[in-house]
């Protein structure tokens, strides 16, 4: 079964067409190494809940849009191997140093598929 890397971020409405260019370069990188797939995913029913909800766990803001994102890989040492890459990529350098959003709030971890239908 695949791995899975999944993101929730909340990334300011303003800012919005740079965080597509830099999901658009990001996903070529990762795509480029290896990963089987790349997918951002913007909020378009995803409401402030009372004890939980997407937009309470990045603690989005009214001036903000929440952002689901997921990266799949063949195995967790496949993922391991790509990100090394990624991460050492000079194109990636600058949008590391100056994300369009606050990645304090960012929400992620990587996931074993246990169940794919």
């Amino acid at each position: 079964m695949p791995y899975v890397d999944g993101f929730v971020i909340a990334v300011p409405k303003d800012k919005i067409e740079t965080y597509k260019a830099l999901a658009r370069k990001a996903g070529d990188v990762w795509k480029e190494y290896g990963a089987l797939s790349y997918v951002e995913s913007i909020g378009d029913d995803v409401p402030y809940g009372e004890l939980t909800s997407f937009p309470r766990s990045v603690q989005a803001k009214e001036d903000e849009v929440v952002i689901f994102s997921w990266i799949t890989y063949e195995t967790r040492q496949h993922r391991d191997a790509v990100l090394e890459k990624v991460m050492a990529d000079p194109r990636l350098k600058d949008e590391m140093t100056n994300m369009p959003f606050d990645g304090k709030r960012m929400i992620y971890g990587g996931f074993d598929i246990f169940l794919q239908l």
